[in-house]
This record gives C-alpha cells, sequence and structure tokens, in this order.
C-alpha cells in the first residue's frame, strides 16, 4: 500500500470520528434535538404569556395577563358610577315630590275651598208642617248669598218661651258637611210631639227661632194657630236632602 493511499485512509476516518462526535454532542438523549438557548427564550416567552387568575363577580377565571386586571377594574368601576348615579337621581326626585309644590299646593287647595258657615243674615229659613209623617215640621234653609255656605250641625229650635231646646237624633247624623251653593236649600226634619199620643207635657207654639251655632239666627213664621208639641220633641241633623230630613 502507497503512502498516498495510507493518508486518504486516515483522513476519512478521522472526519467519520468528528462526525460522530457532533452528533453525540447535539443529542438530548430523546431522539430530539435541542434548539439551543434560542428555543429556551421561546419556552420563556410562552411561559409568560400563560393565562393568570383574576377575580370577578363570578368568581375565579382565568384572564390574559396584562389585560385582565384593567378589564375587572373597568367593570367595576363601571356598576359603581351607574349605581350611585342612579341611587342620587332617585333620592332626589323623590324628596323634590314628597316636600316640593305638590305638598304646598295641596294645603293651599284646601284653605282656599273652606266655606263660611250659613246663618241668618245670609240664607232663608221656612218652617212648614208636613202630613206625612204625621206630627212634623219640615225646616228649610236657602243660601240666598253670594258664596257657598256650610250648615253644619243641626237646627238649635226654640219654641215660644221654652228654657230648653230639643234634642238631636243622633242616627240622623250625615255623611258630610252640607254645603249650600247660591239658591241652594239645605232641610231639617222635627218630630213635634208624638203620633200615638204617648207623650206628655204638651203645650201649643206660635213662635220659633232657629239658630245655627254662630252668627244670626232665623224667625220662620209658624201656623196662625200655633204647633202642638210635648215631650218627644226631637230634630235632625241638616240634611242635603229633604227626604233625609223627613226619614225620622
Amino acid at each position: 500500500m502507497s503512502a498516498r493511499t495510507t493518508r486518504t485512509r486516515l483522513l476519512a476516518a478521522t472526519t467519520v470520528a468528528l462526525a460522530a462526535l457532533a452528533l453525540s454532542a447535539c443529542d438530548n438523549g430523546k431522539g430530539v434535538r435541542s434548539e439551543g438557548p434560542s428555543g429556551g427564550s421561546s419556552a420563556a416567552s410562552g411561559s409568560s404569556s400563560q393565562p393568570t387568575a383574576s377575580t370577578t363577580d363570578g368568581g375565579t377565571t382565568a384572564k390574559p395577563a396584562g389585560t385582565g386586571t384593567g378589564t375587572v377594574t373597568g367593570g367595576s368601576t363601571g356598576r359603581s358610577q351607574a349605581k350611585g348615579s342612579g341611587s342620587g337621581a332617585g333620592s332626589t326626585g323623590g324628596s323634590a315630590g314628597k316636600n316640593g309644590a305638590g305638598s304646598k299646593t295641596g294645603s293651599t287647595g284646601q284653605a282656599g275651598t273652606r266655606n263660611v258657615a250659613c246663618d241668618g243674615s245670609t240664607t232663608k229659613t221656612t218652617a212648614t208642617v208636613v202630613s206625612r209623617p204625621l206630627n212634623h215640621l219640615l225646616l228649610t234653609v236657602t243660601n240666598t248669598g253670594t258664596r257657598n255656605c256650610d250648615l253644619t250641625g243641626y237646627p238649635i229650635a226654640r219654641f215660644a218661651e221654652a228654657q230648653s231646646v230639643p234634642p238631636v237624633a243622633e242616627e240622623t247624623h250625615p255623611q258630610a258637611v252640607v254645603t249650600l251653593a247660591p239658591g241652594e236649600s239645605g232641610y231639617a226634619g222635627v218630630l213635634l210631639s208624638a203620633a200615638d199620643g204617648s207623650g206628655g207635657n204638651g203645650y201649643t207654639a206660635k213662635t220659633l227661632e232657629v239658630g245655627f251655632g254662630k252668627g244670626r239666627s232665623a224667625t220662620p213664621a209658624l201656623p196662625a194657630k200655633g204647633v202642638h208639641i210635648d215631650d218627644k220633641l226631637t230634630v235632625t241633623y241638616w240634611q242635603q236632602g229633604l227626604d233625609d230630613a223627613l226619614a225620622y
């Protein structure tokens, strides 16, 4: 064998040995070739982009790092502002509704609709003996003024020179005050005596004075022969209707 052939074979063997060493250095022992520092950098980058846990109203959920906190904070702030605005507007509106012009106007309206009491100076009173029911007298009060008046209570009826006035039948109390517009009339009934003659201390009265509780009284005319009265004498409260006045 020549010297040149020997050197060629030695060079080839050396090349194979170096290639084997290079392959051994690059193999990680699992049949997978390592990418070196560049691969490690990619892994670190991937780790930093992993989802991070953040808390919301619904519990713990995964949010991308760097964006989750901003999203949760923004939502919380939005809810807080919305709640605050709604509560503030409602409270202010409610306060204004309760304490504003509506309440004041209502009070003023009540005072504005209050009527004066009817009395003999602004009304005309008549006394009429009726056939039914027996032994009854009908008192009629008509508003002759220019404004409404309230006919309150019951007639304070004083016959002749009587020292007392007749009692009122409590069961005839009306549900509301009788208000008379100009030209309107209110009524009261008077039971003069017992229909069956059971009353005592009877006498004949030819004059009558009707009081209204305050203000001027009235003196309606009675029949010329007068009216018979006994201790059953009773009056009703003032009524808006004639039938109600004669129902007792």
